[in-house]
């Protein structure tokens, strides 16, 4: 089987008037959305993207330069009217917010809530627990030689961390994955129970991602939550509920529900699918997978490669507080202004030969947790602690590892999603 995407593939010249990247299912061939953001950073690097209703059309930043720029700058380019692209009014924000959706003292007093359980002495503690759970992940899967690597793999390692993470049993890690998949695809047929901007996802309006699964799990946190207040635990749930936040107002039971289902969802998905799309990446450039065999001490280094070439959050959305220019661009109050991460992640300006998969790639200055940010990404050292464990662990086992099927992709332009990735091993 043919498995490696020619690298011109990706940087074919695609016509500026075929772009589009509100049409979810450029999103699903791995190559189409790669030509878009090319095109884009060379030919108009701050774009006005049209959308269909009830949107109305966003301005997409695709260069590296640009997107940290909005990124530093909440001031001007705010979270509080929403991070995804659906145009929400202000009842549904109030219902609807969540940590992504705040800037200034609220955010960094709901942020420090769990801060320090992400901080590097925390995570250092976990190396013991995550390399046993890896091994005990990679025995079962490996042991069948042919198999799902997203299922048995991608999927079970990091929702195995989060259930210890909110101190649940493990028989619930399937619920929690399922709650993910149906949130977070919710513009996939395969996952959503309601696909966005359906008519039946109107009754859903004021729930996350208008999915009904939002309600799962609140219902889920609630008991938790019933269950941890007033006690000592040290599980994220136990924070939310027994801490007041640093600036004196205390988390309402929206805000628990909002935060809890952002710490279900978040606590999964990308660092499922950085770990998918790195071992796809591998399986596709064996030269690499070889030089990680040969010198471990390399697979640090190769974390923030698998990073930069995952690229597991497409983007995400701002909104511009006040007129302002962008890119050789006016960009007025109240335009949503769409930073394209994995676009940045292949800017020639900041990254040698950016198609390019090199486990040795130094100074890598990708932009997958956000640059220089107030949000950026809370969880960045626990997923880089569990990418490179899972790979020191897998890759000293394999002899030799090749796709055994197709590998279908999320339909989505928000998470840049790999639902299946199908394999067949020979071990070391």
């Amino acid at each position: 089987m043919t498995t490696e995407i020619p690298t011109d593939a990706l940087r074919e010249p695609l016509p500026l008037a075929d772009v589009n990247l509100a049409d979810l299912d450029r999103f699903t061939d791995g190559v189409t959305p790669w030509r878009m953001f090319h095109t884009l950073r060379h030919e108009d690097p701050v774009h006005w993207q049209p959308e269909e209703a009830p949107n109305s059309g966003f301005w997409a930043v695709t260069r590296h330069q640009d997107i940290v720029r909005v990124d530093r700058d909440p001031e001007t380019f705010t979270s509080t009217r929403f991070v995804n692209l659906e145009e929400v009014d202000d009842d549904q924000i109030k219902k609807r917010a969540s940590i992504l959706e705040l800037d200034g003292v609220r955010h960094r007093a709901l942020r420090s809530l769990i801060q320090r359980q992400f901080g590097a002495n925390v995570i250092s503690g976990y190396t013991d627990f995550l390399r046993g759970l890896t091994a005990r992940t990679l025995d079962a899967a490996l042991a069948k030689g042919r198999f799902d690597f997203v299922e048995d793999v991608s999927a079970d390692f990091p929702i195995n961390v989060l259930a210890r993470l909110l101190d649940v049993p493990p028989e619930d890690n399937q619920r929690l994955i399922d709650w993910g998949n149906r949130i977070i695809g919710h513009t996939d047929p395969d996952y959503a129970d309601v696909l966005l901007h359906s008519e039946e996802s109107e009754r859903y309006r004021d729930l996350p991602f208008r999915s009904p699964a939002s309600l799962e799990v609140f219902e889920y946190g609630r008991e938790l939550a019933r269950r941890r207040r007033g006690g000592d635990g040290t599980d994220l749930v136990s924070r939310l509920v027994n801490t007041m936040p640093r600036d004196g107002v205390p988390l309402s039971p929206q805000d628990f529900d909002n935060y809890f289902l952002l710490l279900v969802v978040a606590g999964n998905e990308t660092t499922r699918h950085t770990i998918s799309h790195s071992m796809l990446a591998l399986i596709q450039h064996p030269e690499q997978l070889a030089r990680l065999q040969e010198d471990p001490s390399l697979i640090p280094v190769a974390v923030e490669e698998f990073l930069r070439w995952a690229s597991p959050v497409y983007h995400f959305r701002r909104t511009a507080t006040r007129d302002v220019e962008l890119g050789g661009r006016l960009v007025r109050e109240g335009d949503k202004v769409v930073m394209w991460f994995a676009s940045g992640n292949r800017d020639e300006d900041v990254f040698g030969d950016p198609y390019a998969f090199d486990v040795t790639r130094a100074d890598n200055d990708h932009v997958t947790f956000g640059k220089g940010s107030p949000h950026l990404c809370l969880g960045n050292l626990l997923a880089r602690t569990e990418i490179r464990i899972m790979f020191e662990e897998l890759i000293p086992r394999l002899a030799d590892i090749r796709l055994a099927g197709d590998v279908p992709r999320v339909r989505s332009n928000f998470v840049n999603g790999i639902k299946k990735l199908p394999v067949e091993v020979s071990l070391a």
